[in-house]
This record gives structure tokens, C-alpha cells and sequence, in this order.
């Protein structure tokens, strides 16, 4: 895979087909239902930690007023939820040291 390159539903299905063996429906199923439960706990405001990758929180934060670039005028923003990524140490490392026990196909 390319740097640049977008990883898809699809793909994540293709890789569930390929490793696991599920059929292409059932990859795609599984696929499918592991993102919407993740979706679900986030909208219920729960952290999503998932081992050796990272965890996914929702914060809220409060209204504040900022200014418009453009013109200078101050405008208040709106109390929001946020979502939150924070990645693990391992996977911090991963990123950090790809090149050098991978084999992406990277050349050194």
C-alpha cells in the first residue's frame, strides 16, 4: 500500500476475507457491525479502548467566544461534543519505527 492511500470499508472487508476466511458477505457483516458499535458507544459518550491501537473518547466543551479571522469580530462558538483519538504506545512505536522491521516494501 501506497502512503497516500485511503483505507476503505472495503478494504478492511477484503483484509477480514483474506485473513479469517468469512465469506466477502460475511467479512463485510463483520466489518459493518464492529463500526456501528463503535459508533453506538461513542454516541453514547463512552470511551472505545481497543488494545495495542488506541482509544476513541467524546468530550464535551464548553461555549467560548472566538474571533473571525477575516474581519476580527469576535463570535461565540457553541458547546460541542468532540471525538477524541489518542493512540497507544504501541501503536506510536509501530508508526515510528515503520521502515525498519516492516516489510511494507519500504527502501532504506
Amino acid at each position: 500500500m501506497t502512503n497516500n492511500q485511503t483505507i476503505t470499508r472495503a478494504d478492511l472487508s477484503q483484509a477480514v476475507y483474506e485473513q479469517v476466511g468469512l465469506s466477502r458477505n460475511e467479512s463485510a457483516e463483520l466489518v459493518e457491525t464492529v463500526l456501528e458499535e463503535v459508533c453506538k458507544a461513542l454516541e453514547r459518550g463512552e470511551m472505545v479502548k481497543i488494545s495495542s491501537f488506541g482509544t476513541f473518547q467524546v468530550r464535551s466543551k464548553r461555549q467560548r467566544i472566538g474571533r473571525n479571522p477575516k474581519t476580527g469580530e469576535e463570535v461565540p462558538i457553541l458547546p460541542r461534543r468532540v471525538l477524541t483519538f489518542r493512540a497507544s504506545n504501541v501503536l506510536k512505536e509501530r508508526i515510528n519505527n515503520t521502515g525498519t522491521s516492516d516489510s511494507s516494501g519500504a527502501a532504506e
